[in-house]
């Protein structure tokens, strides 16, 4: 198989050691680079995966980085096509996405600033949370074209959306199809009216109230997890979605995923970072795909992004 290219996974975490673990097991980078700033813990997550190469049948290897608050370490991330932004505190039970605004807008700024310095020419995809904002400020930080700044965000909303639609009706998760937009958070939109199974429209299958019932559940899919975690939040989930858009971008695919992108006149909509769904290459966003919506569904769409718009405006002044 061939392999080439660096990745980067900044920040060492449950989020951050699974999406490097995913992405090396993909075989198809020469090198995955862990940064943290807890030292020696990059270096020792990097180890014990490097140990795993012969047993699970890969070559890629994981290069461990400690990174300090000057700046030091960065230069392991030089020549990466993919930066994978998951440093930051993640949520407490009973704690919102946007609790944690302040905090990690201060280590996504100084996160950005050192990914500009050290890989100029790099795909950002960010996971940080508050999801939409801290997009938005990478990118501003970065200065980066906004095609080459991405959240992973739809992908996991559409993940959990799947599986409680596949789990409430005890099909395959592989005959299920649903879609999520809007923000990450209290604003998305799950589509119902791209939703099926096999086919077939959901709304056939389960009643509207049942259906709203699945919605509102996947609205709150982080908060559950965390409220049953108490010391932490979902990562296995998260860093599948993350590692396959990196996996898009690499491999140049055209592959067509919901995710965090700029509008800049999809949908009537512009001037901000909205889960829309959008065909991934190697610079990043291609173009943002439209989906069909209906009326309910498109007033909901813009009510997300009328939020996420104004919180993004206050996100440069952090």
């Amino acid at each position: 198989m061939a392999r080439s290219g660096k990745v980067a996974v900044i920040g060492a975490g449950f989020y951050g050691s699974t999406t490097a673990m995913r992405l090396a097991e993909y075989d198809i980078f020469e090198t995955v680079v862990l940064t943290d700033v807890v030292d020696g813990k990059a270096e020792g997550l990097a180890l014990d995966m490097n140990q795993s190469r012969w047993i699970e049948g890969f070559e890629t290897k994981i290069v461990g980085q400690t990174t300090g608050m000057d700046g030091s370490g960065y230069e392991a991330i030089q020549g990466a096509e993919i930066v994978v932004i998951t440093a930051g505190l993640p949520r407490k039970p009973g704690m919102s996405r946007m609790d944690l605004i302040e905090t990690n807008a201060k280590i996504m700024r100084q996160v950005a600033e050192n990914i500009a310095k050290h890989a100029p020419g790099t795909v950002i995809i960010n996971v940080s949370n508050p999801l939409d904002e801290m997009t938005a400020l990478a990118q501003i930080v970065s200065g980066f074209p906004h095609a080459r700044v991405i959240g992973q965000a739809g992908m996991l909303d559409t993940a959990r959306f799947t599986h409680f639609v596949a789990e409430e009706l005890n099909v395959p998760v592989a005959s299920v199809t649903t879609l999520t937009l809007g923000s990450h958070g209290d604003t998305m939109v799950p589509v119902a009216s791209a939703c099926a199974v096999n086919g077939k429209p959901l709304a056939d299958l389960l009643p509207a109230d049942k259906i709203e019932e699945l919605v509102v559940r996947t609205r709150n899919g982080g908060a559950e997890v965390v409220a049953l975690l108490k010391t932490g939040s979902a990562y296995y989930a998260p860093s599948a979605a993350a590692a396959r858009m990196a996996k898009a971008v690499h491999e140049d695919s055209g592959s067509v995923m919901p995710v965090c992108a700029w509008v800049d006149g999809e949908y009537g909509l512009a001037g901000a970072y909205l889960g829309v769904e959008a065909e991934l290459g190697k610079g990043g966003i291609r173009k943002i795909v439209e989906t069909p919506l209906t009326d309910g569904e498109k007033a909901l769409l813009v009510e997300a992004y009328e939020a996420v718009k104004t919180k993004q405006a206050d996100v440069k002044d952090l």
